[in-house]
C-alpha cells in the first residue's frame, strides 16, 4: 500500500467505515477505490473528496504531493480583435503603473454590443506577463435576464477557492472574506477581471489591497462610485471609428472582397460601427460569396445604433436555412439566462444531436454564444430580436407547442432527478406521458448536478408556464423539485416557486404545495404562516381522505410544536403521524415521526428514552439508505449526549453527521452540525476550535440566506 492508501485505510478504521461505504460517500466506484487501495496513485480530485468526507484536515491532499495551482481563469480573447488602440494604450499604461502604492483599477463602460468584454480580454492578454502569480476572472452577471447579479460573497468564495483557501477557513461575513482576499493577494501579483458588473457596490469588496495586483472591470453603467473611491482609470466605449470598423470587416471577410475599401466603409457606416453588428455582417458576407459588399450594404438603410444592430440581425437571420432559423426563433423563447442543448432540443422537437448541430451553426454566425460543451447563451439584444421573429413567423399554436415541450422537458427531467436523489422517498407526483426526451440520471450525483445547473431557470420556467396557461405545470414543477429543495434549501427559489403554484384550482395539488411551503416557512422561522398553511392543507386532506398527505402534515405540526416549545402537543402529533406512516409502509415518514418523539423526550428530560428513540430512527434511515435522514438523527443523538454531559460521545455523533451530510451535499445540514460542534467545544473549554466551527457554519448559513446566521453572529459577538 502507498502512504496515501495507508492513511486512508487508517482513517476509515477510525470512522468504522468500509471501502465500499467510502465509495458511496465519495461518488467513486468501489472498483476504482480498490485500485487506489492496491497502490494506484489518486487524482487530486479523489484525494480532495476523500479528505472532505473523512475530515482529514488536508492530510490526504498533502500525501498526493500536488503542487499549488496557479489560477489561470481568463477566457480566450476574440481572435479578430481590431482597433481601440488609444483605449488599450491608456488602460495598459494605468495597469503597469505602480507608483500609486495601491491596487490599480481600470473600468471599461458602454452600452451592449460595443465590445467591452472583448477589449477587457485583449487588454488582459497584453498585460498578463506582468502578473506571474495568476489571473482571476468572473462574470458578475450584472445585466442578466433573470435579474440576479452574482453576490460579492459568492464571487469572493470563488476567488478564494481558486487561490486554494480551504472552505472551512473562508470567513462567514462579507467583510471578512474581502479582508482575507486582500491578505492572500498582499504579496502576490495577480490580475483580476470583473466582467459585467452591475454597479460599484458589487465591485468594491472584490478589490485586492496590494499594489502588485490590478483589476479590470466592465459594466454598462458608469461606475462613478468606484472612480471616486480608488481613482480608477476609466474609458467609455461607443462605436468603433470608421477606420477600425473597416479593418474589423476586412479581418473577418475572406477573399478579394476584403480589399474593396469603399465598400467596406459603406458597410461599416450602415452598421453604425457597432462591433456586434459588424461581426455578424462580416459572417453574412462570407456566406454570400457571389454578392458584392456594396450591394449587401444597401440592404442596411439606417444608421442609428439600435436600428443598425437590429437590421444586421435581420440580414444575418435571413441567410439561415429553415431549420437553423427556427432553432434561433424558438430558443429565444427560453426564459432563462443559459440554455442547454437538451432544452433546445425539447423546444424545437429535434433530436439532441440535431439540436447541437443547429446551435453550433448559430454560434458560427455569432447569433448565439457557446458557454460550455452543452450550454449556450444569447446576447440580450439577440434574444429580443429572436422573440420578435417568432411572433411574426411562428403561429400562436407553434409557439405554444414549443413552450409546452420545454415545460414538459423540465417537469419530467426534474422528477427523474429528484427521484434519483431520494430513491428511498415515497414520491407522490405522477406525470402524464410525454413525447419529449427528458434527462435520465444514473446516480444521485449527476441528478443533483443537473438541479444545481438548472436551478436559476426553475422559477422563470414556472412563470412561463403560467403565462401560457399551463397552470398544472406550475405546481407540478414545485412538487417535482421538492427533494432537491429540501436537501439544498435555496429558500428564495423554494418559496417563490411554491407561491406561484398556490392559485391552482386542483385542491389536492394545492394541499401538497401548502405542505411543502409550510415546511419552508418553518425552516426560516415564519411559524405563524407555517401553521396557517398546515391548517389549510389539513382541511383538504381530511375532506378528500388523503392519509399520506395527512401523515406528513402531522409530522410537520409535531416539528413546529417542538420549535414553539409545545412538547405535549408535539407528542400527540408525532404519535398520530407514526401510526399513519406505519399503516402506509412509509419508512422515511416513520423515522421522521420517531425523531420527533425523541425530541419530545429530550426536552422533557427523559434522556434515556430520547437516546434510544433517536437510535431507532437512525436505524430506520440506515435501512433505506437515507443519508439526509441519518444526518438529522445523528445530531439529535448528539444533543442528548450533551444533555447527559457526554461530550466525547456528542462530538463523535456530530463528526459522523458531518460525514454523511457532506457526502450527500446537505449544505444546511453541514452548517447545523458545525454549529453543534462549536457549541460542544465551547462547553468543554476549547474556545478557539469552537469559534472556528461557528465561523464555518456562519459562512454556510449566510450563503443560504438562513436566519440562523444571526444566532451564530451572536455566539461570536459579531
Amino acid at each position: 500500500m502507498t502512504a496515501f492508501s495507508q492513511e486512508l485505510d487508517l482513517l476509515l478504521a477510525r470512522r468504522g467505515l468500509s471501502w465500499r461505504k467510502l465509495a458511496r460517500l465519495t461518488g467513486y466506484t468501489p472498483g476504482w477505490l480498490i485500485k487506489i487501495k492496491n497502490g494506484a496513485p489518486p487524482s487530486a480530485e479523489l484525494a480532495r473528496r476523500c479528505d472532505e468526507v473523512l475530515e482529514a484536515g488536508g492530510s490526504l491532499i498533502a500525501l498526493t504531493h500536488a503542487q499549488p495551482v496557479r489560477p489561470a481563469q481568463l477566457p480566450a480573447a476574440t481572435a479578430s480583435f481590431v482597433g481601440r488602440k488609444e483605449e488599450l494604450r491608456k488602460l495598459a499604461e494605468a495597469l503597469r503603473e505602480e507608483d500609486s502604492g495601491s491596487v490599480r483599477v481600470v473600468t471599461i463602460e458602454g452600452p451592449p454590443g460595443t465590445g467591452k468584454t472583448a477589449l477587457a480580454l485583449r487588454l488582459a492578454g497584453d498585460v498578463a506577463a506582468g502578473f506571474p502569480d495568476g489571473h482571476l476572472y468572473i462574470d458578475l452577471n450584472g445585466f442578466s435576464d433573470d435579474g440576479v447579479p452574482v453576490p460579492p460573497e459568492q464571487a469572493l468564495e470563488e476567488f478564494l477557492g481558486a487561490l486554494e483557501v480551504p472552505p472551512d477557513e473562508i470567513p462567514a461575513r462579507l467583510a471578512g472574506r474581502a479582508a482575507l482576499l486582500r491578505s492572500v493577494l498582499a504579496q502576490r501579483r495577480v490580475l483580476v477581471v470583473l466582467d459585467n458588473a452591475a454597479n460599484s457596490g458589487q465591485v468594491k469588496h472584490l478589490l485586492p489591497g496590494g499594489c502588485g495586483c490590478a483589476v479590470i472591470v466592465t459594466s454598462r453603467n458608469r461606475l462613478s462610485g468606484l472612480a471616486v473611491r480608488i481613482h480608477s482609470t476609466r474609458v467609455a466605449l461607443g462605436p468603433l471609428s470608421s477606420i477600425d470598423s473597416a479593418r474589423l470587416l476586412s479581418t473577418m471577410i475572406t477573399g478579394e472582397r476584403a480589399g474593396d475599401v469603399d465598400a467596406l466603409a459603406e458597410l461599416s457606416h450602415r452598421c453604425a460601427h457597432v462591433p456586434l453588428a459588424l461581426r455578424i455582417a462580416a459572417e453574412q458576407v462570407n456566406n454570400r460569396p457571389g454578392v458584392p459588399i456594396r450591394q449587401l450594404a444597401e440592404d442596411l438603410a439606417v444608421v442609428d445604433d439600435d436600428s443598425a444592430v437590429r437590421t444586421v440581425f435581420s440580414w444575418s437571420y435571413r441567410g439561415l436555412d429553415t431549420a437553423t432559423a427556427r432553432m434561433f426563433r424558438l430558443v429565444s423563447l427560453h426564459p432563462g439566462t443559459l440554455v442547454c442543448v437538451s432544452a433546445a432540443a425539447a423546444l424545437t422537437g429535434e433530436t439532441h444531436q440535431r439540436a447541437q448541430s443547429l446551435l453550433k451553426s448559430l454560434a458560427s454566425m455569432h447569433l448565439v454564444e457557446q458557454a460550455g460543451r452543452e450550454w449556450y447563451r444569447l446576447h440580450d439584444l439577440l434574444r429580443l430580436y429572436g422573440r420578435e421573429c417568432s411572433r411574426v413567423e411562428d403561429s400562436d399554436d407553434e409557439r405554444l407547442a414549443a413552450v409546452r415541450r420545454l415545460t414538459e422537458w423540465y417537469l419530467h427531467s426534474a422528477l427523474a432527478a429528484n427521484e434519483a436523489m431520494a430513491p428511498f422517498r415515497v414520491h407522490v407526483l405522477e406525470l402524464p406521458r410525454t413525447a419529449v426526451t427528458a434527462m435520465v440520471f444514473d446516480d444521485q450525483v449527476s441528478a443533483s448536478r443537473w438541479c444545481d445547473a438548472e436551478l436559476p431557470n426553475m422559477v422563470p420556467v414556472a412563470r412561463m408556464a403560467r403565462e401560457n396557461g399551463f397552470q398544472d405545470a406550475v405546481w407540478q414543477l414545485a412538487v417535482a423539485m421538492f427533494d432537491y429543495l429540501l436537501l439544498r434549501k435555496p429558500w428564495g427559489t423554494w418559496i417563490a416557486g411554491h407561491e406561484l403554484a398556490l392559485d391552482t384550482p386542483d385542491r389536492r395539488a394545492r394541499a401538497w404545495v401548502q405542505t411543502n411551503l409550510a415546511l419552508a416557512c418553518r425552516w426560516v422561522r415564519d411559524f405563524d404562516r407555517s401553521a396557517a398553511l398546515y391548517a389549510d392543507a389539513m382541511a383538504v386532506r381530511d375532506e378528500i381522505g388523503d392519509s399520506h398527505g395527512r401523515a406528513w402534515i402531522l409530522e410537520g405540526l409535531a416539528a413546529l410544536a417542538i420549535d414553539r416549545g409545545e412538547a405535549g402537543q408535539a407528542r400527540q402529533y408525532a404519535e398520530q403521524a407514526l401510526t399513519l406512516f406505519a399503516r402506509l409502509g412509509d419508512v422515511e415518514g416513520q423515522a421522521a415521526s420517531v425523531l420527533a418523539l425523541s425530541e419530545v423526550h429530550r426536552v422533557r428530560g427523559e434522556f434515556d428514552e430520547a437516546l434510544s428513540t433517536a437510535r431507532r430512527a437512525l436505524r430506520m434511515c440506515e435501512e433505506i439508505d437515507d443519508l439526509y435522514g441519518q444526518g438529522r438523527k445523528l445530531v439529535a443523538m448528539a444533543d442528548v449526549h450533551v444533555a447527559l454531559g457526554e461530550h466525547s460521545e456528542a462530538l463523535d455523533c456530530v463528526g459522523r453527521s458531518l460525514v454523511v451530510r457532506r457526502a450527500v451535499g446537505d449544505r444546511w445540514g453541514e452548517a447545523d452540525s458545525l454549529t453543534r460542534r462549536g457549541d460542544i467545544l465551547r462547553d468543554v473549554g476549547d474556545t478557539r476550535l469552537g469559534e472556528k466551527a461557528w465561523l464555518a457554519a456562519l459562512a454556510l448559513y449566510e450563503e443560504l440566506a438562513d436566519p440562523r446566521a444571526a444566532d451564530i453572529r451572536a455566539r461570536l459577538m459579531l
